[in-house]
């Protein structure tokens, strides 16, 4: 053998090896190339998903933005013999509601077999009422979330002296009963 045969024999083996070599290298790419987007695309689903569920659970960071005006949990006891109506009432002291639109709460009535209708009523400074009826209050805590529109003879939210949640005797069953109230508010 010349030297030029061992050369030749040598570039051979070496460009031989060289080419497996790059051949190796560029299968692992195309692999993890492939698994990193469908890992994207996996993250992007879930991502996606679990953004959807949060909004329809109404869990997503809580958008609300809510003056809270009674936190505790507050029990009507309305017993009809003498009286002809039961109410709570709120002193809202002249509040503007001007930001806000919606009053929210949660009620249930404790008697399981009563059927209570319940008033809601605002008053302002300029002496003008409005009241809105919520029929049937169920036996378990149910949010309850009424417009400001719904009030309809009410102009002016600037001055606000007064909410009041009212029983009447000729709007419930059983002439006793309780009816609890809890996280009264104001929403935007």
């Amino acid at each position: 053998m010349s030297k030029k045969d061992i050369y030749e024999h040598l570039a051979d083996i070496y460009w031989d090896a060289s080419s497996k070599k790059r051949k190796k290298a560029e299968k692992y790419p195309k692999k993890f190339k492939s698994l990193f987007f469908i890992s994207i695309a996996a993250t992007l689903f879930l991502a996606t998903a679990l953004l959807i569920i949060l909004k329809e659970k109404n869990t997503f960071l809580n958008s609300e933005i809510a003056l809270v005006v009674s936190p505790e949990v507050v029990k009507i006891n309305f017993h009809f013999d003498p009286a002809r109506k039961e109410s709570y009432s709120l002193d809202l002291n002249k509040l503007n509601l001007k930001r806000f639109n919606t009053l929210a709460f949660s009620a249930k009535r404790a008697n399981f077999k009563d059927n209570i209708a319940l008033r809601i009523e605002f008053t302002n400074a300029f002496k003008e009422k409005s009241e809105v009826y919520l029929k049937d209050i169920p036996h378990r805590w149910h949010d309850y979330k009424i417009s400001f529109p719904e009030f309809k003879n009410i102009s002016d939210w600037s001055n606000m002296t007064g909410l009041a949640f009212i029983i009447e005797e000729w709007n419930v069953k059983e002439k006793k009963g309780i009816v609890y109230l809890d996280n009264v508010r104001f929403l935007r």
